[in-house]
């Protein structure tokens, strides 16, 4: 039950350069490993990669053995949970609908924990809540979904001090009770060294030459 890179190379076209040079690292359950390195250095694409939302031109990703691959309902066992949460919310569906995305039933909605989705915001559209709620609705869909790990990509970059410690509570909450393993994508070292076990330097896991071996 880990979540894997073994020495993934992945580029957008085959002119461009190599974004994720050779990279591996594991994830436990119940551990938080965090990813630290500056903006724009393939963190992102790191975790979209971990995620199954993209897929490596070199190397292996595995969760429990198998390649994450996304859809809806609840069957990639790797959740993405991304900054930008409102743009993660279909702007012409209410909060509830967006939440039974993942298939959930209704009295399953109903029993979420309010600290994620207080029922007077169910029934609301993503305009009409703030940033931090959305958030929070966003963390509470992946949850819904009955992961095994979260790649949470700077989840709290754009929240307000008092917002993030909230929303990082509520991670450490569900790695706590449900053994989840949890890589948390951030520029921010402190944070990651207040919220993870385990911090990596994102350029201390890229492979140095420019190119995967062998080409």
């Amino acid at each position: 039950m880990t979540l894997r890179a073994d020495d993934v190379w992945f580029r957008y076209s085959g002119k461009s350069r190599w974004v994720v040079t050779g990279v591996s690292l594991s994830v436990e359950p119940g551990e938080v490993v965090g990813l630290h390195g500056p903006s724009g250095a393939g963190k992102s694409t790191l975790g979209r990669l971990l995620s199954g939302i993209l897929r490596p031109q070199r190397g292996h990703v595995s969760a429990d053995g198998r390649a994450p691959r996304p859809g809806r309902g609840t069957a990639n066992p790797v959740q993405l949970v991304s900054q930008h949460a409102l743009l993660s919310l279909d702007p012409l569906w209410k909060i509830r609908r967006s939440l039974a995305e993942t298939g959930v039933g209704e009295d399953v909605l109903d029993g979420l924990d309010p600290a994620l989705a207080p029922p007077a915001l169910l029934d609301r559209f993503p305009h009409e809540i703030s940033g931090g709620e959305a958030q929070r609705v966003n963390l509470g869909r992946a949850l819904l979904a009955d992961p095994r790990f979260l790649v949470a990509d700077e989840i709290t970059a754009s929240l307000d001090p008092i917002s993030q410690v909230e929303i990082w509570e509520l991670v450490r909450a569900a790695v706590e009770s449900r053994r989840i393993g949890v890589l948390a994508v951030s520029h921010d070292r402190p944070l990651l060294d207040a919220v993870a076990h385990r911090v990596l330097d994102f350029q201390d896991l890229v492979d140095a030459p420019s190119t995967p071996r062998g080409r």
